[in-house]
């Protein structure tokens, strides 16, 4: 099985304010924000949202090629996602520039203020899939980069047959819905949380039963609500695995894609691809870093058995092929 994950390799800077957002904005003054949140600590993680996604899958046994642009401050990175089981080779380094980085605030009730500097990703639109891998790939799935670098993606997969996964991210603010709409067409599947999804149909004029039918499954997580699964009239509600603690939100929908990536690339049941996704989701709640989590996957199977019950569909966890170029 060959997966491509493209999406942003970056620095995670996460802090933490030990107070509540909403206790600081005026209701009448929101057209002049000045804040500033004294933080209790920060720390650097391992990030970008394709790097993210392919560690969990390399957890899961599923070593994807990972695509996208880095900087110079690479290499240290390359050595970690490579022990992770990720294929690094299809990365392209730009030494004239750092890794993007990403500056994540949370507060207690888990809400984030976010800033993301480009870096290396501004040049993710100079190379497509074909200047990196020959044939054509079972999966690739799109996630959050260069807003021109993704419409580029989804239209090479598009004019080349690829399955792919649309995964607008945080980048559906940048896209308008002209964009929006050129950047779903021909996808096997949409992903979105419930902000983006409601963000997706403002701007395209869609509804959320059109989305349903512009691709063939149509994922909306909703946080601690858990997600939904839509395709061919089919409607899966998915529940979150309660975590042992909780730490840090950061991450957590990459690694829900990574486990629903796992069930679609064994040919598994859509419901059994979300409830996959959220438990790979909970480990990443549990840390701190989108990176921070590991499973082998023995015990990540126990876990899922004891949530969802005993499956022997997911008997062979860990053992799928690898991708080879």
């Amino acid at each position: 099985m060959d997966i491509i994950v493209t999406g942003s390799i970056a620095y995670d800077y996460l802090m933490r304010f030990p107070g509540h957002f909403s206790e600081h904005f005026i209701k009448d003054q929101l057209h002049r924000i000045t804040l500033s949140f004294l933080v209790e600590d920060m720390t650097r993680h391992w990030g970008g949202i394709g790097a993210n996604i392919a560690y969990t899958l390399g957890l899961l046994g599923i070593r994807s090629k990972l695509f996208g642009t880095a900087g110079r401050d690479f290499a240290d990175y390359r050595v970690w996602l490579e022990k992770a089981g990720v294929d690094t080779s299809t990365v392209q380094v730009i030494n004239s520039v750092f890794c993007a980085s990403f500056f994540a605030n949370t507060d207690l009730d888990n809400n984030q203020i976010s800033s993301f500097y480009s870096g290396a990703m501004e040049y993710s639109k100079q190379f497509s899939i074909a200047d990196v891998y020959e044939g054509i790939p079972d999966y690739v799935i799109i996630s959050p980069s260069d807003p021109a670098a993704m419409l580029q993606l989804a239209e090479e997969c598009r004019q080349r047959g690829i399955r792919f996964l649309a995964d607008p991210g945080q980048q559906v603010a940048r896209f308008n819905g002209s964009e929006l709409k050129q950047f779903i067409e021909g996808a096997y599947a949409l992903f979105a949380n419930d902000y983006e999804a409601s963000l997706i149909v403002e701007k395209t004029g869609l509804s959320l039963d059109d989305l349903k039918t512009q691709v063939e499954v149509l994922v909306v997580t909703h946080g601690p609500d858990g997600s939904n699964i839509y395709s061919e009239g089919q409607h899966y509600k998915i529940p979150v695995v309660t975590p042992d603690q909780i730490q840090d939100p950061t991450g957590v929908g990459d690694a829900y894609r990574a486990g629903f990536l796992y069930g679609l690339a064994n040919n598994l049941p859509l419901k059994l691809c979300g409830e996959l996704g959220a438990l790979a989701a909970t480990y990443v709640l549990e840390q701190v870093g989108p990176q921070s989590h590991f499973f082998t996957p023995e015990e990540f199977t126990a876990r899922f058995r004891q949530h969802f019950g005993d499956n022997e569909l997911i008997s062979n966890l860990g053992k799928s092929q690898s991708v080879t170029a």
